[in-house]
């Protein structure tokens, strides 16, 4: 069980616990106002903060272990999130009151590209996004939040799992959970934060990948479609196999995704 289960989920799974989407949470002044600053903080100051921490990284091949530190902290304070699979991500979608798709802050600071692969849930009469500042994206405070019913949503999720996101969900100062992303390697702040610096700013999910090797083939596609780095290519009586690194995979599913041959599965961690 995750630190957070622990935490925040009383003693279950931390994002399957309804009290973490309630609206009493959102009441509170000083999540309110995080929200009201949250693209510019948490994106904007974000990926200045990685490109001052690559310099370092580069210079010295580590960061101090007070930094990394406090950058973990901080994104576990305000905006941390978990990879989750598609059926557990339809599972927190389909019990939304509302979901809006909007554009990736992440992407637009990379880009200056609008990429809506980033969603908004709310779980009550009370809708934590309208308080985004949209002029980030230099729109109108009622643009470029598109109402979306949850099944189209998780059918959009689907699609960008085909064209390689990993799922994933996050909090608005935890524990309140409030949003659901679809990321890519190089378009994600935290993806981008673990691979350039080696710092973890989102969870492993509760699962993990497995292979059957009496089906596996060898072919190597599930390495291929890894953002993580957890497969690789073993030889066991003179096949060629693929093994998977528990400790580095992330659950996301897209081994299994690719897999011809049907030999990946996810099973609880």
């Amino acid at each position: 069980m995750c630190e957070f289960c622990t935490e925040h989920g009383e003693g279950k799974v931390w994002y399957k616990n309804a009290a973490n989407y309630a609206n009493d949470l959102l009441s509170d002044l000083s999540r309110r106002k995080y929200i009201e600053k949250f693209l510019t903080v948490a994106f904007s100051d974000g990926f200045r903060t990685l490109g001052r921490l690559e310099t370092i990284f580069r210079r010295k091949g580590r960061l101090p272990k007070a930094v990394e530190k406090a950058l973990v902290a901080k994104a576990k304070a305000e905006h941390f999130g978990q990879v989750l699979p598609i059926e557990e991500i339809a599972e927190v979608v389909r019990k939304a009151k509302t979901v809006v798709r909007m554009p990736c802050a992440c992407r637009w600071d990379l880009k200056r590209k609008e990429e809506r692969c980033c969603y908004a849930v709310s779980y009550g009469p009370e809708a934590w996004y309208e308080s985004i500042d949209m002029s980030y994206f230099g729109k109108a405070s009622a643009e470029g939040l598109e109402s979306v019913a949850a099944d189209v949503a998780v059918s959009q999720m689907e699609e960008l799992e085909e064209q390689g996101a990993v799922h994933t969900i996050w909090t608005m100062m935890t524990p309140f959970i409030g949003a659901i992303c679809n990321c890519s390697a190089e378009g994600c702040l935290a993806l981008r934060t673990m691979s350039h610096i080696n710092v973890e700013t989102m969870a492993r999910a509760e699962h993990v990948a497995r292979v059957d090797p009496l089906l596996c083939n060898g072919c190597g596609l599930c390495d291929t479609a890894c953002c993580f780095r957890a497969i690789e290519s073993i030889a066991l009586e003179g096949r060629s196999l693929s093994f998977v690194n528990a400790h580095k995979c992330f659950g996301c599913g897209l081994c299994r995704r690719v897999c011809p041959v049907a030999a990946l599965s996810l099973i609880p961690r």
